[in-house]
């Protein structure tokens, strides 16, 4: 199978365009812009991959909100969900998906990060999303393809998972990762959320930093020495604002060679949304 010869959690754009017919290559569009939900759709429209389907962040790639907010602004969608989701677009045990996005490879992190946590490895994100593409000149269409529905089964990975209480459990020595911006973690802004701050012990590692200036993933070696001692701990976990960009931290931490950091699901969105949640602010 094709994954077995990629070892990366990103693909270039030169190889997807050599595996662009390819039918065991599933190709996603999951631009998407927050606060801005229609966009994502109607960049689409207007030119994609060719064979690329579009999943949205808010319709496919989250589940429904709780009244109290618990759970975070984008809930992760239930399992049977999951697997009617990828069913009907035509993924199984033996297709290889590339995802992509408009910006920062936060919304197709987030894709990646969904298909390994329901057990399917032969997932891989578009270094440098749509932007390397189109550097490329490589073809856009309009077509939209509906691909033939296939069985997708999740095997769900429970340890990639991590729960408010499991945060609020972990070792004194575990790093917990907060991949917001600065202003954010230090709780001088809060666009999005009820509380401004950060979970106690939390360290800010904006995910734009594991990002070169043109927007594709930095080196191993580069990412390596970013995230430093951290590496050597028996377990990291990370977090966002709602379980997003953190995503983009852990495509940078598997190149970095720790496939096993761990995502607080619900991220600050859900942990503020607690009225006992100890919030620090400040640079720790």
């Amino acid at each position: 199978m094709l994954q077995d010869k990629l070892q990366d959690p990103v693909v270039q754009a030169g190889w997807l365009h050599e595996h662009l017919k390819d039918p065991s290559v599933v190709i996603l569009d999951c631009r998407f812009i927050l606060g801005q939900p229609d966009v994502g759709r109607v960049e689409y429209d207007a030119g994609h991959i060719p064979g690329a389907i579009y999943l949205s962040l808010d319709s496919d790639l989250s589940g429904p909100k709780t009244e109290q907010g618990h759970g975070g602004r984008h809930p992760l969608p239930s399992v049977s969900a999951i697997e009617d989701l990828f069913s009907r677009i035509g993924i199984d045990e033996h297709t290889t998906v590339v995802a992509y996005d408009g910006v920062d490879m936060a919304m197709a992190a987030r894709l990646w990060w969904m298909l390994r946590y329901v057990g399917h490895e032969s997932v891989y994100v578009l270094d440098g999303g749509y932007a390397a593409w189109n550097k490329d000149n490589y073809p856009i269409s309009t077509e939209i393809l509906h691909r033939e529905p296939r069985s997708f089964t999740a095997n769900v990975q429970p340890d990639m998972l991590l729960t408010k209480h499991a945060v609020e459990q972990r070792e004194a020595t575990t790093p917990l990762l907060d991949s917001r911006a600065p202003e954010r973690y230090r709780g001088d802004v809060e666009p999005l959320d009820s509380k401004a701050g950060h979970i106690p012990g939390a360290e800010c590692f904006f995910y734009k930093n594991t990002l070169q200036a043109d927007g594709t993933l930095k080196t191993k070696e580069q990412l390596q020495n970013h995230f430093g001692e951290l590496l050597k701990q028996k377990h990291i976990i990370v977090y966002c604002g709602s379980g997003v960009t953190a995503c983009v931290n852990l495509l940078a931490l598997m190149r970095a060679d720790r496939p096993d950091a761990m995502l607080y699901g619900g991220s600050w969105s859900d942990w503020s949304s607690y009225e006992d949640s100890p919030v620090a602010t400040g640079d720790e």
